[in-house]
């Protein structure tokens, strides 16, 4: 068995409502110190020369790669970044011990964003130890005094920081990661085992994201993938990405 992912750019608006949705189902940081926190971001990509320009926006996200180079360099054994008998690239938090070494040998992943262009995106975050995460939702400090609640204040009154937090159970991943490890999409595992789509998948207003098990030839993913040409990111990377691009989007005048 093998979960991908296909990506259908020709129905892909680049509205924003997967990163949106991931953000709320994984409880993710805003970015900070040169780490993004998006498991579902977006690159851009420009193409043609004036006036035959064309703009794409490319989501982005973990590629569940089948030789995944984190999976490879993780020096702790069990390992904390390992394959699922599904194909997923699984994190467990207990066992990471923030070396950095995957985000360091992922193709698809930067240390620092901060060092890069705009355009840079990273499928693998690091929470610096010493700093709390969601830092805002700690603030006590309010932002008109004796009018705005604080964000501490906010997360008390929900009885969750983040103050929207999804909390789910997952053997291997704890739905808000603590300081001093690493973390990446999961493919919401927790979902899939559930019968249910990956919150991003879920959230597409165009349907733009197909998840299913590609070594099943019934399944939409396998069947996209026979119908169309595909792409991946960065093949001469030798990682065989489970993130597959079809089709692109055309404007009509």
């Amino acid at each position: 068995m093998q979960y991908a992912m296909v990506i259908d750019l020709h129905k892909c608006a680049g509205c924003g409502a997967c990163g949106i949705a991931c953000k709320t189902e994984n409880n993710t940081d805003n970015r900070k110190n040169g780490q993004a926190y998006n498991w579902a971001d977006f690159t851009t990509k420009w193409s043609g020369k004036f006036p035959d320009v064309n703009y794409e926006i490319i989501p982005v996200l973990c590629n569940h790669c089948s030789n995944a180079a984190c999976v490879e360099v993780c020096p702790v054994t069990p390992k904390a970044m390992f394959k699922t008998d599904a194909g997923i690239t699984m994190h467990n938090d207990e066992r990471c011990i923030g070396c950095r070494s995957c985000q360091q040998a992922c193709p698809y992943s930067i240390m620092d964003l901060d060092k890069e262009d705009s355009n840079a995106t990273s499928v693998i975050s690091f929470n610096f130890d010493g700093e709390k995460t969601h830092e805002m939702y700690h603030d006590k400090e309010e932002m008109i005094a004796g009018c705005t609640a604080s964000g501490a204040e906010t997360a008390s009154k929900t009885g969750a920081t983040p103050p929207y937090k999804t909390e789910y159970k997952h053997p291997d991943y704890e739905a808000v990661r603590r300081p001093g490890i690493v973390e990446k999409c999961i493919l919401c595992e927790h979902r899939l085992k559930a019968g249910e789509e990956p919150y991003c998948a879920a959230s597409c207003p165009a349907k733009a994201r197909i998840v299913g098990d590609i070594d099943d030839p019934n399944s939409e993913a396998a069947k996209l993938l026979q119908k169309y040409r595909y792409w991946v990111r960065k093949p001469e990377a030798g990682t065989k990405p489970n993130v597959y691009y079809i089709r692109s989007f055309k404007a009509r005048s």
